[in-house]
C-alpha cells in the first residue's frame, strides 16, 4: 500500500514533538509552518490550497457541517502542501475528499489518497489511536467517541479502523443506490463475491435507508440493527446463519450510504 502520506505525517509529528495534536488548532499548527489558514465561504469547494511565491494559503469552507469535518479538510490540504509541491492551485470537494470514491481518485492519480492518508495519520496517530480503543467493544458509539476524541470526521474514523485492521468489520460505500466500494478487515472470516455496481441486499439496513430516501430511521442504540449473516455474506453448507449487526450512515445531500457490518 502507498504509505507516502502517513509517513510524511509521522515526520511532521516528530518535527513538532507531538504524539497527538488534538489540542492544537489547525490555524496554530499551520502558522508554525508559515502557512496562512482561513475559514470562509467557498462555492462548490470544501477546501482549497493556493501556493504563492513565498507563502501557502489554505482555505476551508466555514459552512461545513461540523468542526471535525473542517479539521479533516484542513489536514487534507496540509497534506497537499507537504506532499505535492507542483500543486499550485487546487480545490477539494466531497468527491476528492471521499475515502471511498476510488474511481475519482484514480482519475486524479494518487494525490487525493496520499492527502487523505496524511490527514488520518496526522489527526489520529496510530499509537494514540490504538491506545484509545484498546479493550473497547466496537459500536456506533465508539466511532462517535473516536471522532470527538481526535476531532476528526466520522468517515475518516471508519477508514482508519479499517486500514489499521483493528476491528473485524465489513464496510460498504453506496452511491446513488449502487455499491461503489467494499472492503473487509482481515480478521472478519466471511466470504463474499464481488458486489460492486450492485444495489445492497433487499433485506439489508442499507436498503431500508435507500427506501427511506436517506432519512435517518434509527436513533441511539437502535442504530446498530441485528441482521442475519446471510444478508451480506455467502454461507457454506456447514455454516449456521448467525447474527450480525449493520449500522448505516446516510448522507441525503450526496445520496450516499456508508454501511458497517460486524458479528454480534
Amino acid at each position: 500500500m502507498n504509505q507516502k502520506g502517513s509517513n510524511k505525517a509521522k515526520e511532521i509529528l516528530d518535527l513538532i514533538g507531538c504524539e497527538d495534536i488534538s489540542d492544537i488548532s489547525m490555524e496554530d499548527l499551520m502558522s508554525g509552518f508559515d502557512i496562512i489558514y482561513k475559514e470562509e465561504d467557498l462555492h462548490n469547494s470544501d477546501g482549497k490550497i493556493v501556493r504563492g511565491n513565498f507563502r501557502t494559503l489554505i482555505k476551508v469552507n466555514k459552512s461545513l457541517i461540523s468542526e471535525q469535518r473542517k479539521r479533516f479538510v484542513a489536514a487534507h490540504e496540509l497534506g497537499h502542501h507537504f506532499l505535492h509541491k507542483k500543486l499550485e492551485l487546487h480545490n477539494d470537494n466531497a468527491k476528492t475528499l471521499n475515502w471511498f470514491n476510488i474511481e475519482k481518485q484514480a482519475q486524479k492519480g494518487v494525490q487525493e489518497y496520499e492527502a487523505n492518508d496524511f490527514a488520518s495519520e496526522l489527526l489520529m496517530p496510530e499509537n494514540a489511536f490504538r491506545k484509545y480503543i484498546i479493550n473497547k467493544p466496537f459500536s456506533p458509539q465508539l466511532i462517535k467517541d473516536i471522532s470527538t476524541r481526535f476531532k476528526t470526521s466520522i468517515t475518516s474514523v471508519i477508514f482508519r479502523l479499517l486500514t489499521l485492521d483493528i476491528v473485524p468489520v465489513f464496510v460498504v460505500f453506496i452511491s446513488n443506490g449502487k455499491i461503489h466500494y467494499w472492503r473487509k478487515s482481515n480478521d472478519l472470516k466471511v466470504w463474499i463475491p464481488d458486489i460492486t455496481k450492485l444495489p445492497p441486499p433487499e433485506n439489508s439496513v442499507a436498503m431500508e435507508y435507500l427506501e427511506a430516501d436517506y432519512d435517518f430511521i434509527y436513533k441511539g442504540a437502535e442504530k446498530a440493527q441485528l441482521i442475519s449473516k446471510s444478508t451480506w455474506f455467502k454461507l457454506n453448507y456447514q455454516e449456521d446463519d448467525i447474527d450480525f449487526y449493520e449500522y448505516c450512515i446516510p448522507t441525503k445531500q450526496y445520496k450516499t450510504i456508508i454501511s458497517l457490518i460486524w458479528e454480534a
